[in-house]
């Protein structure tokens, strides 16, 4: 089992969670469509090369975004990450992954 955390503007909040529980992820036991989420502030600053989703090159920008967290099994986590990447909007996203044990 994997968790998977990815911070996405208010805007794409719902498209990717539904992209991602689509592919498989939230799921935990007899429960589907399991999140966590939770509003909070990123910052970025866009270099040379980029194409930014928000605010300009050479520009630092502080933007809302949301924390969200969902759980994925090990035969799907490549599948949800390949998917985050197609749905979410911004050029490079930001997302972790972690190994979760079962005890």
């Amino acid at each position: 089992m994997y968790k998977l955390a990815v911070f996405v503007p208010p805007s794409h909040l719902e498209s990717l969670k539904e992209a991602l529980f689509a592919a498989g992820a939230g799921r935990i036991g007899n429960y589907g469509r399991c999140a966590w989420q939770t509003l909070g502030e990123g910052q970025f600053m866009a270099l040379e090369g980029a194409d930014p989703f928000i605010g300009d090159v050479g520009e630092l920008e502080r933007v809302s975004e949301y924390k969200v967290e969902m759980v994925c099994t090990d035969e799907l986590i490549r599948t949800v990450v390949k998917v985050l990447k197609q749905a979410h909007p911004y050029e490079t996203p930001a997302y972790e992954v972690w190994r979760i044990e079962d005890l």
